[in-house]
């Protein structure tokens, strides 16, 4: 698996780039901790929580207010893993599908041990936030498909019933790989989705996600994202579910004022079609960011990832600055966050001049070891 040369990169050009990633990674998490309250409650719990408009707001989650789950957690290794790909690609090794499963056993090590051990030199700098030593409700798909060291590949996956979201939802940063062609993003979310998530419906979904994010962050529209993703999901097996939750979606869009009932139906059992469904038709009918993360929240399905990934659209569509920033102000890991993203946009966009044959960066080859 290989990336194709990338864009010539600008000022102009990595300044968007870099808004977009952050735009990004904080959406994700911005919606993830907005979601977060309600995640569990039907809609009539929400609001005989939060009132008749139900959740308007941050709120109370795991004794603080704007902590994320494990779907930010994960997104963040996500992250790191695709830094450490480039880089260890100076080796000679490439492929990244190992070095992200690396990452997510990083992250899986962050929900048994107490917190960071620092004689594990290779583990980056990632592996040594102590904030991210909190269990945040992780299923067991995802303990268990990375309980071990050896990885669930499309062809013998891990947790092969597994339908649910959580796969698409760490796969936003797939998506930020601009240089890449689409088809390989797709192929690169699938394969690290059935690391955990083994239905082809689950692994599916994240590609599907990860192709939308895509086309969001070279500039598309997010309708022109959407018919990209559906275009590429039709020659792969097992695809029905996935595409006709995306039509579905769409065809939501012209059918009035958005509603609760709307969103609860495009989620239907709560497995990642049905919420990256959803999570494309809040993006699409919000007024603005606020607007779609409420839709994405208050409905009788799970809060917490539909929040989460109208959010990844949202951040790559609009960029940082769109993002609320009173949310932002009390987000749980926002300076990890953006320290993660600036890391990444520099290494897509300077990478060269961080490591390679002419020499590398002590510093940058501590953040993100080649081991």
């Amino acid at each position: 698996m290989g990336a194709t040369a990338g864009a010539v990169w600008g000022r102009a050009e990595q300044q968007d780039f870099r808004s977009r990633v952050r735009g990004t990674l904080l959406g994700v998490a911005v919606g993830d901790a907005f979601g977060a309250p309600v995640d569990g409650l039907d809609l009539d719990g929400i609001r005989e929580e939060h009132g008749a408009e139900g959740l308007t707001d941050l709120a109370t989650a795991y004794g603080r207010r704007g902590a994320v789950t494990h779907l930010t957690q994960l997104s963040l290794f996500s992250v790191d893993g695709l830094i450490r790909a480039q880089v260890r690609r100076d080796t000679g090794a490439w492929h990244p599908p190992t070095d992200l499963h690396r990452a997510y056993r990083r992250w899986a090590a962050t929900q048994r041990d107490w917190g960071p051990d620092l004689r594990r030199k290779d583990d980056g700098w990632l592996a040594h936030e102590e904030w991210l030593y909190v269990r945040r409700d992780a299923p067991k798909a995802l303990l268990l498909g990375l309980g071990d060291e050896t990885m669930g590949t499309p062809e013998a996956p891990k947790n092969p019933g597994e339908r649910g979201p959580e796969a698409a939802a760490r796969s936003a940063p797939f998506g930020l790989l601009v240089g890449w062609e689409p088809q390989l993003v797709a192929q690169l979310a699938v394969e690290c989705a059935a690391q955990t998530h083994g239905h082809p419906t689950g692994y599916l979904a994240a590609g599907a996600y990860a192709v939308i994010v895509h086309g969001l962050a070279r500039g598309e529209s997010l309708d022109a994202a959407v018919q990209r993703a559906l275009a590429l999901l039709v020659a792969r097996p097992g695809h029905p579910p996935v595409t006709e939750a995306l039509q579905h979606a769409l065809g939501a869009v012209r059918q009035g004022l958005p509603t609760p009932a709307r969103v609860t139906e495009l989620i239907g059992e709560g497995t990642a079609e049905g919420l990256v469904a959803a999570s494309v038709y809040c993006a699409l009918v919000g007024e603005d960011v606020r607007h779609g993360l409420r839709l994405a929240v208050n409905h009788d399905g799970p809060s917490a990832a539909t929040g989460a990934l109208t959010g990844g659209l949202l951040g790559a569509l609009h960029g940082e600055t769109a993002l609320p920033p009173a949310w932002l102000a009390e987000l749980e890991g926002r300076a990890t966050l953006l320290e993660l993203a600036d890391d990444f946009a520099m290494e897509m966009t300077q990478g060269p001049a961080l490591h390679g044959p002419a020499g590398s960066s002590p510093g940058w080859l501590a953040r993100y070891p080649r081991a």
